[in-house]
């Protein structure tokens, strides 16, 4: 049976799709200024570093609104872990989208006002908010203000070293959105979960 749950406030929204503008532009900004070539760049190098700074002190001012958010209201309960059973559940979510997902067979979780996340789907969430994205703002920043860096990290360049976990885990954050962006295809029909994210309610199957 269909219906609609209102699952994501306006704060939540505003954040969400700021988020995605400020992740798009440091795609765009970090790819031309680590790839295209000096001579002819994809954007010119000055304004692309600019571009890049800009919207990485944004986004990390978006994230403490998150966290904020996060903490203050209900959406805190959707990021708290069930350790106990979690392998057997991601497992069954998992099975779900390689196998019963093309059977058309019923969502193993469902989403409900107490559940919004599938357990693959929350794990994913906290290693990515909680983890991922709080070390790329940290090393960032240190880019940012390389004279605060540890000159040598257990023999090597802190800076390289630093540089080295910003690209890295730049690309794994590149990654993410785009598995995310693919996974809100998949709902009631192609473009509900993208309609949540500006009307705030999440239709299910």
């Amino acid at each position: 049976m269909s219906g609609k749950i209102y699952l994501y406030p306006v704060w939540l929204r505003l954040w969400h799709g700021l988020n995605a503008i400020l992740i798009i532009l440091l795609i765009i900004s970090g790819v031309s200024m680590q790839y295209t070539n000096p001579a002819n760049p994809f954007i010119r190098f000055d304004i692309a570093v600019s571009m890049h700074n800009l919207s990485g002190v944004i986004l990390t001012i978006n994230y403490c609104w998150f966290l904020f958010g996060t903490i203050t209201t209900p959406n805190g309960k959707y990021y708290k872990l069930t350790f106990k059973g979690l392998l057997g559940r991601l497992i069954k979510q998992f099975t779900y989208y390689t196998f019963g997902i093309f059977k058309h067979e019923k969502p193993p979780f469902p989403v409900t006002k107490e559940s919004k996340f599938n357990p693959l789907q929350q794990f994913t969430y906290v290693a990515a908010m909680f983890v991922l994205v709080p070390i790329v703002i940290i090393t960032g920043w240190a880019l940012l203000y390389p004279e605060f860096v540890l000159t040598k990290i257990m023999g090597g360049s802190g800076l390289k070293i630093n540089d080295f976990f910003h690209v890295i885990l730049g690309f794994f954050v590149s990654f993410f959105m785009l598995i995310h962006i693919y996974f809100c295809t998949i709902g009631a029909t192609f473009v509900s979960n993208f309609k949540s994210m500006i009307n705030g309610f999440h239709e299910s199957h």
